[in-house]
């Protein structure tokens, strides 16, 4: 019965949307009851797709293998976290989260936009129930989750292994407040091209849903490569994989946006291109949508779909970013084009920055969709791999990495690029030391790395500077420095925590690629290998397993560079249902480095495969993005950029004059 309630709420939900489109674009104008309606509507679509959600959630923990979604991705052995990711580990379910999360982010504005202009929330609100309108269409026609099946079976096929992990409990939900969160901008975007108001005020509500929704996609591709590197088992953090492009592009268009919108709120100029990038950020999310869902791509990270429902998404593709643009084109002649400034100044430095963002972005775009364009036109196979991205890619970013810590000492409206070199001397200094200290420590040999790490520690110590310079440390009373760093807005925390996180992660990048360490050997019992310093010693191979596999685990026994010993276990799992394998690594810590075990296939008598990598610094990558995204919610704190248009204080009274 709750399945029957759930595909009804749902129904419900894109009969809402639909209607909550039609009269919010239709009666916009002096807004009033219609605002109100478009906002209550928007919390009930929530309400009515957290019902359908929950339905399915019901379905998959008591094991009711009559629902067609459970029987094929669930099992009654599955502990109940995979029962309860399994929900979204499919393409039916994967869908309904993507809009329970659109829905949310409506009714989230629904809720906390009270305070915007009625004209402008109802647009938005509008553009929101059309796109849940789409998506909930898309899921009841072509992909609905709750088919029937009858007779129920009495056992389930399993979820696919790889998807048995907690990455699956946190990087699809993370990822995907991400991707659709970007679908607020793209509402602003179209609102404000059909009310034709555009503004600063416009950029300061704008800008706290951009850099939320960009928070958490940097969170989720962090989670993403970290969950590939430990579970595939092939020691990598980034392929280059088009999926993985897919998620990456929004987020380079997202960083783009964020810089774009500040100086549209500070400085009231780069309207149009703000407007540009609040469409081509939510468009590339809905591409990345496409290639998963399509059938055109074979990754691990796509779902199994037929072409039916790539070219349904394909045409809700076409007509989101379509339309929008053709609405932009015939709209964005109107806009004005805000304030003047001189190239030497910080809005310089932010056009800068969207310059090579954007080039970058057009990079990866064509270095991803070119092979599937040549393969659906011409029928010629082509790869393009690593090499072409870290050539191009890396190429474009090396100079943004050098911009970036100017931007800050650059004043607003007109620079003095000498006084803010003076500055950053402090800065120069103490990067080019520990970078020669660095270079002579790993053994003096030129290459491209002495280069990504001075890059790395220029932004890092940038961002440092940045901070040093504000609170006039060495140049004032010690106290009166620290007065000034507890007055600093949280702004300017935020700001040198994203950059500090950048040049993190850009460190930890170079030394993992030009230092790790790699080993594959065939081990036997008591057999010894050396990597990097480190002693592995293999104790053999027992029989283990767990709720729904048999395992084979191997025991090592690792001796670090310095003295102390661990005692570490891989595996390789047959499950039971599906007999699919899977190799689980063994991942042992060394304070920012890590050592690699993996178990590969037996060989002959006692022996084993055994693949070890050394991978030094590896955790920076993933510990960087972790701070970016801390300062981008340091910033979400701040009072001035809560969502919304801060509310006028209530004029208080004259004091009565004194007698």
């Amino acid at each position: 019965m709750s399945i029957e309630l759930g595909h009804f709420a749902l129904i419900l939900a894109f009969a809402l949307a639909c209607v909550s489109t039609v009269v919010g674009y239709a009666f916009w104008r002096g807004a009033g009851r219609t605002t109100q309606f478009v906002q209550q509507a928007a919390v009930m679509q929530f309400l009515l797709i957290a019902a359908a959600f929950a339905a399915l959630v019901y379905a998959f923990v008591t094991s009711d293998f009559s629902l067609k979604l459970a029987y094929d991705n669930s099992h009654s052995l599955q502990p109940l976290i995979y029962k309860i990711t399994g929900v979204w580990g499919n393409h039916e379910g994967s869908v309904l989260l993507w809009i329970l999360i659109l829905v949310g982010f409506g009714a989230a504005v629904a809720m906390f936009g009270r305070n915007l202009p009625k004209e402008l929330l109802t647009l938005v609100l509008a553009t929101q129930s059309l796109l849940v309108a789409a998506f909930s269409g898309f899921a009841l026609f072509t992909s609905n989750a709750f088919l029937r099946l009858d007779p129920p079976p009495m056992e389930g096929h399993d979820l696919n292994p790889i998807l048995q992990d907690i990455g699956l409990a946190i990087h699809p939900p993370l990822l995907y407040t991400g991707y659709v969160g970007f679908s607020i901008c793209f509402s602003f975007a179209i609102a404000a091209l059909i009310s034709g108001r555009i503004d600063a005020a416009w950029a300061r509500w704008v800008r706290p849903w951009t850099l939320l929704s960009w928070c958490f996609l940097t969170l989720g591709i962090a989670m993403g490569s970290y969950w590939a590197y430990y579970e595939l088992g092939w020691g990598g953090w980034w392929f280059w994989d088009p999926v993985e492009n897919a998620s990456f592009m929004p987020w380079l268009a997202g960083t783009a946006l964020l810089h774009s919108a500040l100086v549209m709120e500070k400085r009231n100029a780069l309207k149009i291109w703000t407007i540009f990038l609040s469409i081509i950020t939510f468009s590339l999310s809905l591409l990345g949508t496409f290639l998963v869902r399509s059938g055109v791509l074979t990754s691990v990270h796509t779902f199994a779909s037929d072409p039916t429902r790539g070219m349904v998404i394909l045409a809700l593709l076409a007509a989101f970013i379509g339309g929008a643009f053709i609405l932009f084109a015939l709209r964005a002649s109107s806009l004005r084009t805000g304030g003047l400034f001189a190239p030497i100044s910080r809005e310089g430095a932010l056009i800068l920055n969207n310059l090579f963002l954007a080039t970058g972005l057009a990079a990866v775009l064509i270095g991803t969709l070119y092979p599937l364009l040549l393969d659906a036109i011409a029928g010629k196979t082509i790869s393009v791999g690593a090499p072409f991205f870290n050539l191009t890619f890396g190429t474009l970013m090396a100079p943004l990495l050098v911009l970036i810590p100017f931007g800050p000492f650059l004043a607003w409206k007109r620079g003095d690029l000498v006084a803010v070199v003076q500055r950053l001397g402090g800065a120069v200094a103490v990067t080019l030391l520990v970078t020669l200290v660095v270079f002579i420590l790993s053994g003096a040999q030129f290459s491209l790395a002495p280069l990504g790490l001075l890059l790395g520690f220029w932004v890092g110590f940038g961002a440092i500077a940045e901070l040093v310079d504000r609170i006039k440390l060495g140049r004032i009373a010690p106290l009166e420095s620290w007065n000034r760093l507890k007055g600093l807005p949280r702004t300017a925390f935020s700001t040198a925590l994203a950059h500090f996180g950048m040049g993190f992660t850009v460190i930890g990048i170079v030394a993992t690629s030009a230092w790790q360490g790699e080993l594959i050997t065939t081990m036997a019992p008591g057999q010894t290998a050396q990597l990097s310093g480190y002693s592995v010693v293999f104790n053999g191979t027992t029989d283990a397993g767990g709720p729904n596999y048999d395992a084979q685990r191997a025991s090592f026994t690792i001796t670090d560079p310095h003295g102390g010993v661990r005692q570490s276990a891989a595996e390789r799992r047959t499950f039971t249902a599906s007999r699919q394998q899977t190799t689980e690594a063994d991942i042992q810590t060394y304070g920012l480095s890590q050592l690699y075990l993996q178990l590969g296939e037996a060989g002959d008598g006692n022996t084993s495969v055994v693949r070890l990598w050394y991978k030094p610094f590896v955790t920076m990558i993933w510990l960087g993005a972790v701070i970016m995204a801390l300062g981008g919610f340091l910033s979400l704190s701040d009072r001035r950029l809560r969502v919304g248009a801060p509310k006028r204080k209530a004029r208080q009274p004259m004091a009565e004059p004194a007698e």
